[in-house]
């Protein structure tokens, strides 16, 4: 039955012939198109000024690329958007850090996990009120999640106390914190390095034990098992080499590396 809807999903979006040769149509377009959240500190990060993008997966994007012996283009997505970008054929693979979850897991394929990250809180050096991760969750508190990530679901199932607030483009979460609007967002290990780098106003909290640890891979429409595979292998050797590490490196990410399994 779960095959039956995966294959009206994929003909519904028109890419049910490419689900069946995703690597041939790859190498006979001439091009690899890999969505990327374009705001994703370390991940997938577009420079505002320059338009150049750099980080570990769009560094891995270039050199899957480069291996294939194709042009690379990046196309933008996030979160919400990432499963309609890819069943509709707007993209050959996610490439930025996408959290591997069940409900994810329902509607994409993943490949083998490269990084993990658990839930850091981001707050205003200001906020006398949160000091530790025990004073988030009370009430009175407002805390700030980005739309269609995971911490979505997970917060509206771990808060008791507090109230969440799902921040929606063009309203950020470290907006609504620096505001006072929110007492803390919710984030991962890459983007807190970013909030660190560039606002001296940022504090971070993370929590007292794991919290929720996940691992990130690479998605793909569901359907394609030749490309998986080839994508598959791809991680394993950037993993055993070295490579996938020396790029966290270059990124300070490093403490989040997975190695190959």
């Amino acid at each position: 039955m779960k095959a039956f809807f995966i294959a009206l999903g994929l003909l519904l979006h028109g890419s049910l012939v490419l689900a069946a040769d995703r690597l041939h149509d790859i190498k006979a377009r001439g091009e690899l198109r890999v969505c990327i959240w374009p705001e994703y500190y370390g991940i997938s990060y577009r420079n505002p000024k320059s338009g150049a993008v750099a980080g570990v997966d769009a560094d891995m994007a270039r050199d899957l690329a480069t291996q294939q012996n194709v042009s690379l283009k990046f196309i933008d997505s996030n979160f919400a958007k990432l499963k309609d970008d890819l069943l509709g054929n707007r993209c050959d693979v996610g490439m930025f850090a996408v959290a591997v979850t069940p409900a994810r897991q329902a509607v994409m394929d993943f490949t083998q996990p490269h990084m993990f990250s658990d839930v850091y809180a981001v707050a205003s050096r200001s906020n006398v009120n949160v000091q530790s991760w025990l004073d988030i969750d009370r009430p009175g508190r407002v805390v700030a999640v980005a739309a269609g990530t995971f911490h979505e679901p997970l917060m509206r199932e771990r808060l008791h106390a507090a109230r969440l607030l799902v921040v929606a483009p063009p309203a950020t979460r470290e907006g609504e914190v620096e505001s006072g609007r929110a007492d803390v967002f919710m984030s991962d290990y890459p983007f807190t390095r970013r909030m660190v780098k560039d606002h001296d106003w940022v504090r971070i909290i993370a929590p007292d034990k794991p919290f929720h640890v996940v691992n990130y891979a690479y998605a793909i429409a569901p359907g394609q098992p030749a490309w998986l595979g080839t994508l598959n292998q791809f991680v394993r050797n950037q993993q055993r080499s070295g490579r996938l590490r020396l790029l966290a490196q270059r990124y300070d990410l490093q403490p989040i590396v997975r190695d190959a399994q």
